[in-house]
């Protein structure tokens, strides 16, 4: 489906036909909401240009919106689009997602934090394969219990116990990704829950389309690999 904007995505979520979408770039970083397979955004709220857009959830009738380096996380109205509160953050703002009546965020490293709906933490979750830490957990999506996480710098997700911390699932997800050349931001970054269906929204920066999918476990050896290449740092 097109991919309303083609925007630098950090962070995507829906509700039934309805796409939540944070762009990130300072100066360009914005929160829009559009029907799935629309080709324009129906509403966009701009960020201010010093806060540079990251992961989304919704909760209730709020959207959390995360920033990169600010330490800021921004309290949106679902419904309007309105900016409702600003409240510090402890770490850089990667991705979140809303889970069984708790959130879940990332910064990069291989370390997940468990909040209350307001944000304060409550938990850091240590994720691990096969006793080594993946690294660059981005975007996360929340489904049946499990944590799915976009691996920056793979073309895989991971499915996470939210109690363990342990990869559970590997998905090879190049089937769904998108060329580039030239431009090695543009990754797969963007993973939305379809409620009830099991499957899956992927996207990434700067990409054409929004793809509807099913995932499907990798083989084990090789995928792990390439999930442990990830970011490095």
């Amino acid at each position: 489906m097109a991919h309303p904007g083609r925007g630098f995505t950090q962070g995507l979520i829906t509700d039934g036909d309805t796409v939540w979408e944070s762009t990130g770039l300072y100066g360009q970083s914005a929160l829009c909401r559009y029907p799935l397979g629309s080709d324009r955004a129906e509403r966009r709220a701009a960020l201010p240009a010093e806060l540079f857009g990251e992961g989304i959830c919704r909760s209730g009738d709020i959207i959390w919106q995360l920033t990169w380096q600010e330490r800021v996380a921004l309290r949106w109205d679902a419904g309007t689009l309105e900016l409702t509160g600003r409240v510090p953050y402890n770490r850089e703002g990667w991705g979140i997602c809303a889970a069984d009546g708790y959130l879940v965020t990332s910064d990069g490293t291989s370390e997940l934090v468990r909040r209350d709906l307001d944000l304060t933490p409550q938990a850091v979750i240590h994720v691990r394969s096969a006793g080594r830490r993946v690294l660059g957990l981005n975007d996360l999506a929340w489904s049946a219990g499990t944590i799915w996480a976009n691996v920056a710098g793979t073309h895989y997700l991971a499915g996470i116990d939210p109690d363990s911390g342990e990869v559970t699932d590997i998905v090879d997800a190049r089937p769904a990704a998108e060329r580039h050349l030239g431009d090695p931001q543009a990754i797969m970054n963007g993973i939305a829950a379809l409620p009830g269906t099991g499957e899956f929204l992927l996207t990434g920066k700067g990409w054409r389309w929004i793809r509807q999918v099913r995932l499907k476990p990798a083989r084990e050896g090789s995928a792990r690999r390439h999930l442990l290449a990830g970011l490095s740092h």
